[in-house]
């Protein structure tokens, strides 16, 4: 047996020793005993999770469930909860601040456990714990720490991610996800903590009513004005946690019940129906699009998992297609410009350039920031804020966080409008393209087993930066990585292509992925009959080439 391996054994015999939970204990006990015998799989297992540790940053933790410092689990979690109650002891060393932590949890594997171990955690700090009732979306926590006064939040979540998967995103007492410095300062006081045993447990916290949640879904409820309300709509919740709380805006705003995808309605940390509880990933949303094609129905609407990201659907000449998430902002915008809606309007860098025109063209404010909404929620100001990725944060008034239950009733309004002036969301969208122009994006990724992967793509795009890609020189560049008067420093680069197209390309933030974000803008003939459609096919094939001549760019 190597030293190597001999080292791995005894870090995982100590993880062992103080590991509370008999199922992670278990697992790992058998990983050692075959490690110990000298199976090489179960060598290269014990490395994957002991040779390293998992990261708090600005997204907190996420990662696979099981035993080891690199994974999720209750040690390392208690341990997060440790480090998070002492920054926050750290910010009020007097106490006179409101030093209560509000937590949630969704239906994952473990959410609940994981929830009750911080209550414990921070109640033995000196801190008050307060829980959500039962497993509830994400966007009603960022509700409760800013109506209870918290000094901060904790979800416990893997939004989207696959099965296997869990996290623990970290809000503070603004309602926001946390940013540097906070991050890289509670990162230090998690590092500082020792021993599982010698953090204090005190009681389990309170467990809030459900007035918070009736709170919140009144709240959204509200947004809607008056108007029409016949709409036919489709919902899946992906076996996540939305579909109460949706259900009952909706009626609360006036709606007729949607019809859910009943093998989806009921909350399962298996997501058995999807290979990806996610409806940006090809064949989830296929029991929605089929149930909707069957019924005759208007709009089919989702959220993911934790119901902080939202997805629609519309019919058209060939069939159901989804709705870019580019498109959903831009159908809100023109929604909350058109109420009359006024502030900052601001999109994630990644997001098409779409939503600085419309807000230009109303007399508001525009600002991009970084990708994340720990960084749109900042803007002085907001009105509105959304990223691609199906993040929409429709009321920042009360949720300074991206909100999937707000974002599909805002929708849903939206289309019962259009539809009783004979209109779809696709005539808007025609309308909107006549006005700015047809910006098309799309998305090219690469999913990669080994991180330097992507280290690797982003060297070579450095070195070697391309001159031209899908036939349109590049003007130029942005090494985001230097940061700007504008934006901070992150990994990535943007480059600035002929005719206003962009790609700029990054590493994924939650996953291993390396992302291309592309853009085409294709001005629509005045007075053409078929004026848009046609800059949607010479947009297609430009996205194509772009997405082609990216990937052989970075080596994908």
């Amino acid at each position: 047996m190597s030293p190597d391996v001999d080292v791995l054994l005894d870090r995982a015999r100590a993880w062992l020793s103080e590991d509370p939970d008999d199922r992670t204990r278990a697992e790992l006990e058998a990983v050692v005993s075959a490690a110990a015998s000298g199976d090489a799989e179960a060598g290269a297992e014990l490395a994957d999770r002991f040779r390293g540790t998992l990261e708090f940053g600005t997204a907190g933790l996420r990662g696979a469930l099981g035993a080891g410092p690199n994974r999720m689990n209750r040690v390392v979690v208690q341990r997060a909860a440790a480090g998070l109650a002492a920054y926050l002891v750290d910010q009020d060393p007097s106490g006179g601040g409101h030093r209560s932590v509000v937590i949630g949890y969704d239906a994952r594997h473990n959410s609940d456990v994981f929830a009750r171990d911080t209550a414990a955690v921070m109640t033995g700090a000196g801190l008050t714990a307060w829980l959500l009732p039962r497993p509830l979306p994400t966007p009603i926590l960022a509700f409760a720490i800013r109506e209870l006064g918290c000094a901060a939040g904790v979800m416990v979540t893997a939004s989207h991610n696959p099965p296997q998967d869990n996290g623990y995103k970290v809000y503070l007492g603004d309602g926001s996800q946390i940013v540097p410095p906070a991050d890289a300062g509670i990162a230090a006081r998690i590092e500082a903590v020792g021993p599982l045993a010698s953090i204090a447990r005190g009681g389990p916290g309170t467990v809030l009513g459900e007035d918070i949640v009736d709170h919140y879904l009144d709240t959204v409820a509200g947004l809607a004005g008056d108007g029409p309300r016949d709409l036919d709509i489709v919902y899946t919740p992906l076996h996540g946690v939305g579909a109460t709380s949706v259900l009952q805006v909706l009626e609360t705003a006036g709606f007729a019940a949607p019809r859910v995808v009943e093998q989806q309605e009921q909350p399962d940390p298996d997501f058995p129906t999807v290979g990806f509880p996610n409806p940006e990933e090809e064949g989830a949303m296929d029991l929605a699009l089929a149930l909707a094609e069957r019924t005759g129905a208007d709009l089919v609407v989702a959220n993911d998992p934790d119901a902080d990201r939202c997805a629609a659907a519309v019919p058209g000449p060939g069939g159901w297609r989804m709705l870019r998430g580019d498109e959903v902002g831009a159908l809100l915008a023109h929604h909350l410009i058109a109420r009359g809606t006024t502030g900052t309007y601001a999109a994630s860098i990644v997001s098409s350039s779409l939503l600085g025109k419309q807000a230009r063209a109303a007399g508001q404010p525009y600002e991009e920031t970084l990708t994340g909404f720990k960084w749109i929620a900042r803007v002085e100001g907001l009105a509105f804020g959304y990223e691609e990725a199906l993040g929409y944060c429709v009321d920042p008034a009360h949720v300074r966080d991206k909100d999937g239950v707000s974002a599909l009733l805002m929708l849903c309004e939206l289309a019962a409008a259009l539809k009783a002036e004979g209109r779809g969301l696709t005539d808007l969208l025609d309308d909107i393209a006549r006005e700015h122009g047809l910006h098309a994006t799309g998305q090219v990724s690469a999913r990669v087993a080994d991180p330097a992967l992507i280290t690797a793509a982003m060297a070579r795009l450095r070195d070697q930066p391309p001159t031209a890609l899908g036939g349109l020189d590049v003007l130029g560049v942005d090494d985001l990585s230097t940061g700007s008067a504008e934006l901070p420093p992150t990994d990535g680069l943007r480059y600035h292509l002929a005719g206003g197209a962009r790609v700029i390309v990054r590493p994924s933030g939650t996953e291993p992925k390396v992302k291309c974000y592309l853009e085409v803008v294709v001005p629509v003939e005045a007075g053409a009959e078929d004026g848009v459609q046609a800059a949607r096919i010479n947009a297609a094939g430009r996205l194509d080439a772009l997405g082609s001549d990216i990937r052989a760019a970075a080596g994908l």
